[in-house]
Order: C-alpha cells, then sequence, then structure tokens
C-alpha cells in the first residue's frame, strides 16, 4: 500500500465514525418526555386543561379533539427529535382566519407549562421543549 492510500485509510476510518454521530438525530429530548406513550399522557393533559382554562377554551371548544390530539402528539414528537411527522398544513396555514394575540399565544404557553407540571415533566425538559416550540409564534399570533 502506497503512503498516501494508508493515510487516507486512517482519515477515513477516523472520519466515518464522526460523520455516522453528526447525522445521527437528538431524540433526547424526545426520550426524556416519555416518549410516544408520555407525549399521548401530555396531550391528554394539555387537552383538558386548554377546555378548563377560560382564556384559551374558546379556541379549542369546536375542534375535532381526536384530530387535534393526534395532529398535536405527532407535532410534538417531531419537534422532540421523535420519529413522527406532522402531516397537514404548516402553521401560518393552520392558523389563518383564527385571530391569535400574543397574549393568546402567551395564555397556551402557560397552559402548556402547567401541563408539564401535572405530568411531573422536569423544569429542563420544559425549557427544551419551549425553546424548540417559541419560534412558531411568529406563524401563529396574527392579530396585533
Amino acid at each position: 500500500m502506497t503512503a498516501t492510500f494508508t493515510r487516507w485509510l486512517a482519515l477515513l476510518a477516523i472520519a466515518l465514525p464522526c460523520l455516522a454521530r453528526a447525522q445521527a438525530p437528538d431524540d433526547s429530548l424526545y426520550r426524556q418526555l416519555g416518549e410516544q406513550p408520555g407525549l399521548v399522557a401530555l396531550v391528554d393533559e394539555l387537552v383538558a386543561d386548554l377546555l378548563a382554562d377560560p382564556r384559551t377554551s374558546p379556541f379549542f371548544r369546536d375542534i375535532d379533539r381526536g384530530h387535534f390530539k393526534k395532529q398535536l402528539v405527532d407535532q410534538l414528537c417531531e419537534v422532540s427529535g421523535g420519529p413522527c411527522k406532522l402531516v397537514g398544513p404548516d402553521m401560518k396555514k393552520a392558523h389563518a382566519g383564527i385571530d391569535v394575540t400574543k397574549r393568546d399565544f402567551n395564555a397556551v404557553v402557560e397552559v402548556l407549562q402547567r401541563s408539564m407540571d401535572t405530568r411531573g415533566i422536569p423544569f429542563s425538559t420544559q425549557n427544551r421543549l419551549l425553546a424548540r416550540l417559541a419560534p412558531m409564534h411568529r406563524d401563529i399570533v396574527n392579530t396585533p
């Protein structure tokens, strides 16, 4: 073997494991949330809390709860690094025609935090999830 070929093999042996790690999805948040069963339990809690809170109930009272829960589980699964893929309109299209203010958005976030507390989700895990969801406010909030 030539010295160049040997160096190339050595570099390849070093680089391949690094590339594999770089491409591996980070599903640690998904696992911390309890994977699919944990997300289903969280969404069940969240929807009940959204309906019970007078600030948020008007937005969720007349929805197809089964469909909404499935969409929300898929969204949280995807956002947290799980294997799910949300199918449907993007957040901007999904909230078009629904007047959502920053105050409304913040109320939903507060209810989500309360639901996560009820489920015993650690504060650090809550913060990781909220950080991944926060950019969505640009597509959801559509009314000053």
